[in-house]
């Protein structure tokens, strides 16, 4: 194994040495493993950086392949199999690299050791939305309303564990008040049942709500990032709001954990560059995500600190997968 990260590390080392214009990918095909389905976000993410990735490297093919399952497991844990020769990488987000980790009894990778951490792609606010006939125009007026009422209320998510359901556990906690969890498949399905009444409120992100707010179905009341989104500039964070709690929907560029490190840096240098060129921008934008661009260090920390952050909500709110 160390004799293939030094032939590999060798290899990188020539590429350095050639002239820009000559350089090349790792490898003529690559696979962008995506691990959720087709039309959800992080394989939108993966279409946009495959096409960068196309143009800045036209020797080379960049294939995006979905591989869904066991709450975003199943594609992570291919991507931490495979070959760490740059013939696959992939894109993830908090759930299969952190989160799962508390909720799941036996991970078929470790996130630590068996997944290489490239760069965060981008940053995505989640929006706290309610249904109008709350009406509470405020989280001050929301949690004044939750806790006249507990355990009345009904909340939405994406599904037992995600994102969705640990920011509104968190809000309900850090609020001292009680809500109802109603596990949905996904976004759109969510926030339908948010504007139907089923359920009075949801942690969504911004992009499924933005729609549905303006026409008035729902009232977004924060967002759940540290600082508020350039996108919903009037619209301020939950911990202006006075609730101590922060969701970020972010995704991030990973590979097998063998990878070489000069590879992994060549490869982070180069994604960095693409997700924030203007025409990236404009594409992200349109999801109401901003690109972040960290170093390999920068991303792991993120994941750690993830880990931290939510353990002790999951185990406050007694949520369990498995």
């Amino acid at each position: 194994m160390k004799l293939r990260h030094l032939v590999l590390s060798f290899l990188l080392i020539c590429a350095a040495a050639v002239p820009a214009s000559a350089q090349s990918w790792p490898a003529k095909t690559v696979r962008i493993i995506v691990p959720f389905g087709p039309g959800s976000t992080p394989d939108t993410v993966a279409r946009i950086l495959t096409d960068g990735l196309g143009k800045k490297y036209p020797d080379s093919v960049f294939v995006v392949e979905n591989k869904s399952g066991a709450s975003g497991n199943i594609g992570t844990n291919a991507v931490a199999k495979a070959r760490p020769d740059g013939s696959t990488i992939g894109i993830s987000i908090g759930g299969p690299l952190a989160i799962n980790t508390l909720l799941f009894s036996k991970l078929p990778y470790d996130p630590g050791k068996d997944i290489a951490a490239v760069t965060q792609l981008i940053t995505q606010a989640s929006v706290l939305a309610v249904n109008p006939k709350l009406k509470v125009d405020s989280v001050a007026a929301l949690v004044a309303l939750l806790k006249a009422h507990p355990g009345e209320f009904n909340f939405a998510s994406i599904g037992n564990g995600s994102l969705s359901q640990l920011a509104m556990e968190a809000i309900a906690i850090k609020a001292g008040a009680k809500l109802v969890h109603v596990a949905y498949s996904s976004s759109p399905h969510a926030i339908t049942a948010v504007i139907r009444n089923d359920v009075q409120m949801a942690c969504l992100p911004a992009i499924s709500v933005t729609p549905y707010a303006k026409s008035g179905k729902v009232k977004m009341l924060a967002v759940s990032t540290a600082k508020r989104s350039a996108f919903l500039p009037d619209l301020p964070t939950l911990k202006e709001s006075g609730i101590d709690v922060e969701a970020d929907a972010w995704m991030g560029l990973i590979a097998p954990g063998e990878m070489p490190k000069p590879m992994i840096d060549k490869i982070n240098k180069d994604v960095v560059a693409i997700i924030k060129r203007p025409e990236i921008r404009k594409k992200l934008a349109a999801l109401l995500m901003e690109p972040v661009g960290s170093t390999p260090a920068q991303f792991r920390a993120l994941i750690n600190g993830e880990i931290a952050r939510w353990a002790p909500i999951i185990k406050a709110a007694n949520v369990k997968v498995n």
